[in-house]
């Protein structure tokens, strides 16, 4: 709040500039972005504030956006689960967190009924949340099959990806990525997930999170051991494996699959095994398998194309909302009603009586009425708290 102050000009009228809005959160698709593993020690994200309005006129500057990216495959969530957005393209923006609005100087204010506006608004509040972001991997082909089965060596030896091999089970605990490039300049996306175990479906060994990656992958690669090792034979780990897949998702079954024994080079002569066979670790066969994949790949990339846009499962509400309580006081809810509140210095009456106006003009008391409410009757509007009165 601010007026002129010249020589010779005894009631210079009001010159208090507006302040400056605050910056957006934005969550950007970023295809040099693999992971979301930058959240885990870094999960809270702040754009810069907005500065103050001057006198004079002067406004202040608005805060810069914050553009976080995020990889492709991202799913934004509620805490409580419910979907607000799927990122799948690079580009793809979401708005995940609103700048508040900058207030108004006393010069908005204005009129012929008021000459000298005592009050100007105060800054909005930026809008502030959790949000549950979930991966969910956008690979062509993924490599499925249970623990120690070959899947990492596999994924280092056709592709330039360096995942964690050992000899024992669950080596592999984040899924890994690489990609492929073949001979005639194309490639596609390989994705090696986690060993899957008997019960997977139903969360066992963390199989929702491992499975949740394979809903997104174009073709299967069925990987069964073949060593004397495995703890069943081929056909029954092929049955186990396709009735968790079956179970946490029906149509993962009509997918393209691929169907490959691994580690061959340590099968016994009279296995009872008549697919193709690899040895990742000497190279056997694993030519041949790039092959047959690329062109299930292509022939699914033909039949199921790129998505074009990003879904909003959920849209932002407009407008304002009445609600009563288990205490019979009435709520008012919703960021335009809330709005004509905050940004108004209650404690100012001339302030105080410019956000009933902007109340009346969104139609809040006529709402209040229309709902039920009764003379003497508690109502919230944000910090605002006063007794309904019947006009």
């Amino acid at each position: 709040m601010s007026f002129r102050r010249e020589a010779h000009v005894p009631k210079g009228g009001p010159d208090g500039g507006d302040g400056g809005k605050g910056g957006d959160v934005w969550l950007v698709v970023d295809h040099n972005v693999s992971s979301l593993i930058a959240f885990k020690d870094h999960p809270h994200r702040a754009a810069k504030s907005g500065t103050h309005g001057q006198g004079k006129g002067k406004h202040g500057h608005s805060g810069s956006d914050l553009e976080v990216p995020v990889p492709p495959g991202t799913q934004v969530k509620e805490r409580d689960g419910t979907v607000l957005a799927d990122l799948v393209n690079p580009g793809d923006r979401f708005l995940a967190a609103e700048g508040g609005r900058g207030g108004r100087g006393n010069a908005r204010f204005l009129s012929n009924r008021r000459r000298a506006p005592a009050f100007a608004e105060q800054g909005e509040v930026g809008e502030e949340r959790w949000l549950r972001l979930e991966l969910k991997l956008l690979a062509d082909v993924a490599l499925v099959g249970f623990p120690s089965v070959g899947k990492s060596t596999l994924i280092s030896v056709v592709s330039a990806a360096k995942p964690k091999i050992a000899d024992y089970p669950f080596t592999t605990l984040e899924p890994n990525l690489g990609v492929v490039r073949l001979d005639d300049g194309s490639d596609f996306v390989v994705a090696d997930l986690p060993g899957l175990i008997e019960g997977a479906s139903e969360g066992r060994g963390l199989g929702h999170q491992f499975l949740r990656h394979v809903e997104r992958a174009r073709v299967l690669v069925v990987m069964l051991d073949l060593s004397p090792l495995a703890p069943h034979p081929p056909a029954e780990q092929e049955a186990l494996l396709l009735r968790e897949l079956g179970a946490y998702q029906p149509d993962l079954l009509e997918r393209p699959r691929i169907v490959v024994g691994s580690r061959a080079d340590l099968a016994e002569p009279d296995l009872d095994f008549t697919g193709h066979r690899i040895a990742a670790v000497t190279g056997d066969g694993v030519r041949e398998l790039v092959g047959k994949m690329a062109e299930a790949v292509q022939r699914a990339r033909a039949e199921q194309p790129e998505p074009e846009a990003f879904v909003i499962h959920r849209p932002v509400p407009e407008g304002f909302r009445i609600e009563r309580d288990e205490h019979g006081e009435w709520h008012v809810l919703g960021r335009q009603a809330i709005r004509a509140v905050a940004l108004s210095d209650l404690t100012q009456v001339e302030a105080l009586d410019e956000a009933h106006r902007r109340l009346k003009a969104l139609g809040v008391d006529k709402a209040l009425a229309r709902a039920g409410a009764q003379q003497g009757d508690t109502v919230h509007i944000g910090s605002l708290v006063f007794d309904y009165e019947d006009e």
